[in-house]
Parts: structure tokens; C-alpha cells; sequence
């Protein structure tokens, strides 16, 4: 077998008496989609922060394409062909959409500029269903158009992984079968995804195998039908059979 396209390595993350990330080891293969799942505060966005540079590890060892970048800046990371979106949207809004995509060209392998940065801008956008939004500044987006655009960027990168924080979050269910599709054809590509979703739609039809982690620490790791019928991973997202009734009741 190949060696992991990404690797982490008991990694662990504090902040202050808090242990956000606590031991954390998994693979990702190359051309996998992987989703990274569990309840609400259980580090996942966190680990996200550990494996693109935007927050430094305290204890562990990220490896991505042969090499370890944990302790590199998030922009040296990037170019090594790691992009990403964010749970909390990070877009330019003074800036219009095309120029947006173009900042992101720039910094790809090689780096695109001008009027050839333009084109291919052009082509994200509408890949990504904004074309017609060229123009429109940014801030002037809704919410999930600004989520679009986020994704146009990070693919303006050319990366070998990119990570997704809730990106399919509060799409109808049209905008959800889009967003399915391209990530679907994304893969198809070659593209390797690891994946933050909660939408378990997304997770069925996308990911082969799930991460889920629960209070910092990895509680299961496989295919992901196995995965998500996994008694610990229905306590985490649930509740104990106590805790339920206990609701039920209340």
C-alpha cells in the first residue's frame, strides 16, 4: 500500500487547563474522501487548525505528501498543496468575486496573474455556480454564495488536499445536491478531501470511511456505515440509553 497522503500523529492541542485536541492519530490516502465527524465541540475544527498551520500543536506530528509541516506557517503549508475553507466564511469583501479567486491563483503552484488569472477565475466561478457574480463584490453575497466563493478560492490554490469545515452547512436541498455533486466529481478528479460535516446525507453519498471524535480524542476510525452504527458513536452524538429516557421524560 501507498504511503498516507496525510498522516497525524498523536497530536494535542491546549488552550490553558482546556484539551481541545488530545491525542489524535489518523490517515488520509490519497483520492480518499474522508469525513471527520462528532457532536458539537468534540475539536474537530480544531484538528482542522492543527493540519492547515493556523494554530500551532502542542505535542504530536503533522506529515502531509512525505514531509512534516507541523510547525510551518499556514501560508507555507498552502503552498505545499493543503487548501481550505472555514466554518465561519473568510472572504474578501471589498474586493469582487473574480478578483477574489484571482488573490488565490496567485499563490498556487507557478502562480497565475493577469488577464490569464482572469480566465481562470472565470472558470472557477462558474464551476462553482457564480459565474454571473463575477463582478458583485464579495460582501455582497449571501451567506452560501460567500460559501461558494470560499471553495472557488481554496480550488484556485491547485491542491493536493482540501479540507472542508461544514461547507455543505444550511444548503436547501437542491443547493445540498449540488454541493454533493462537486465535491463527487472533485474526487473524481484525484482530489483527497477530509471533510467537518454534520449533514449525514453528505457523509452517506461522499465519504468511504469517518473519523469521529468525541471530547478531543478519536473514538472511531473505519468505513463509514460501520462506523456511524458504532455504539460509542451513537452515545456520543446521543446520549446514553439513561440520558435519552431521561429527556423523553422531561
Amino acid at each position: 500500500m501507498t504511503a498516507p497522503l496525510l498522516q497525524l500523529k498523536g497530536l494535542s492541542k491546549r488552550f490553558g487547563g482546556l484539551v481541545a485536541v488530545n491525542d489524535l492519530s489518523f490517515d488520509v490516502h490519497a483520492g480518499e474522501v474522508v469525513g471527520l465527524l462528532g457532536p458539537n465541540g468534540s475539536g474537530k475544527t480544531t484538528a482542522m487548525n492543527l493540519v492547515s498551520g493556523a494554530l500551532p500543536l502542542n505535542v504530536g506530528e503533522v506529515r502531509f505528501d512525505g514531509r512534516t509541516i507541523s510547525g510551518l506557517a499556514s501560508h507555507q503549508i498552502a503552498r505545499l498543496g493543503v487548501a481550505r475553507t472555514f466554518q465561519l466564511v473568510r472572504v474578501l469583501g471589498g474586493m469582487s468575486c473574480r478578483d477574489n479567486v484571482a488573490a488565490g491563483l496567485a499563490f498556487r503552484p507557478g502562480g497565475l496573474h493577469g488577464s490569464a488569472a482572469g480566465r481562470a477565475a472565470q472558470q472557477l466561478l462558474e464551476r462553482v455556480g457564480l459565474g454571473a457574480q463575477a463582478e458583485l463584490p464579495a460582501s455582497e453575497l449571501t451567506y452560501i454564495d460567500q460559501k461558494r466563493l470560499e471553495l472557488a478560492r481554496a480550488l484556485a490554490l491547485a491542491p493536493k488536499l482540501l479540507l472542508l469545515d461544514e461547507w455543505l452547512a444550511g444548503l436547501n436541498p437542491t443547493e445540498l445536491q449540488q454541493g454533493i455533486a462537486l465535491i463527487a466529481a472533485l474526487q473524481g478528479e484525484g482530489m483527497t478531501v477530509l471533510m467537518v460535516e454534520h449533514v449525514m446525507d453528505a457523509v452517506h453519498a461522499l465519504c468511504s470511511r469517518c473519523v469521529v471524535m468525541n471530547s478531543g480524542s478519536r473514538i472511531a476510525d473505519g468505513p463509514t456505515r460501520e462506523v456511524l452504527s458504532d455504539a460509542r458513536v451513537i452515545e456520543a452524538y446521543l446520549g446514553s440509553d439513561d440520558d435519552i429516557q431521561e429527556a423523553a421524560h422531561a
